[in-house]
């Protein structure tokens, strides 16, 4: 389409499922179900066992209690337009519904990878001053870092909207994802988006890739203290600890990484590419971190497994 110039913003955006495969998308939806019903009731069901029992509610389930909350909104933002395109073909999506929409991934996804440097940090004092961790980490100090945790997110998203809606757009509304997300959207404009490209940069390389940094120099610190402890079972015992952690931060960091640089360099990469680490990124994380942590984590196995004896008494 041939721009002339003037402002022109698009009523809705049309989203994109699976390219090249819109004949199979009811089939491809039965993996994608199963995804988010295991994403759902493994979150819930990590929610329930903390808040029922008794001796999880200490820091590290606390900080688990907020990953398992951010990884239901992330999957209740994504859901209602992915299923909706494999069932449905509704691919419409009003301007203003995908703002909001891309702002809560958005802001979910900086929640998220926030949450689990507070795990990290709640691990390296743990492991560190293990004496001490009741009384750093305690059950107000844990809710004011959730608070400031939100705060962030929200503060530093909130002008990213409102550089979208000064923008002008080409008539073409087609987004590459079943989602709205920043870039996709940045794209389909035609005006100079320096602007929109410099902040989303600044405040992904300031919240994420800050994040990302102490989360590794929390792990240098912890092996470097474990590798002072006096035994190999002691060392094994407190590496273990951190297992299901680093798996969460895996399942996390690596699409999400590879997005943003898709996104940002990767011009020539093809659409089917682009599609599965943006699902993966959003979608596989929710479903894995419940089943990580129960197969990890031996209190919370114990807890499943007393809940569900007392369902079948």
């Amino acid at each position: 389409w041939e721009f002339n110039g003037s402002f022109y913003q698009p009523s809705a955006f049309l989203m994109m499922g699976i390219p090249g495969l819109e004949s199979l998308h009811h089939w491809i939806s039965i993996p994608f179900c199963a995804l988010y019903l295991i994403a759902l009731l493994g979150n819930c069901m990590i929610l329930f066992i903390i808040k029922t029992t008794q001796s999880l509610h200490e820091p590290m389930y606390y900080f688990l209690s907020m990953l398992a909350v951010t990884d239901l909104g992330l999957v209740l933002c994504t859901l209602p337009t992915t299923l909706g395109i494999f069932w449905f073909n509704m691919r419409r999506i009003g301007f203003d519904a995908c703002l909001t929409q891309m702002y809560f991934i958005h802001i979910l996804s900086f929640i998220e990878s926030s949450v689990l440097l507070a795990m990290a940090f709640d691990r390296f004092i743990a492991i560190s001053h293990p004496l001490r961790h009741p009384s750093i980490l305690t059950k107000t100090t844990v809710m004011k870092i959730g608070l400031v945790i939100i705060l962030r997110g929200m503060v530093s998203l909130l002008p990213i909207p409102f550089l979208l809606k000064r923008l002008t757009y080409c008539r073409k509304t087609e987004l590459s994802h079943s989602f709205c997300f920043h870039p996709d959207i940045m794209n389909l404009a035609c005006a100079d988006i320096k602007v929109n490209v410099f902040y989303g940069m600044i405040i992904l390389l300031s919240t994420v890739g800050m994040d990302f940094i102490f989360i590794v120099l929390s792990y240098i610190l912890i092996i470097k203290t474990v590798i002072g402890l006096a035994t190999k079972e002691e060392c094994l015992k407190a590496l273990n600890t951190c297992v299901s952690h680093i798996c969460a931060v895996l399942v996390f960091f690596v699409p999400m990484i590879g997005l943003s640089m898709i996104h940002r360099f990767g011009k020539n990469v093809p659409p089917l590419v682009n599609t599965l680490v943006a699902y993966t990124y959003l979608i596989i994380p929710p479903a894995l971190n419940p089943i990580i942590y129960s197969i990890k984590s031996s209190h919370i196995r114990e807890a499943l497994l007393r809940a569900l004896r007392r369902k079948t008494e």
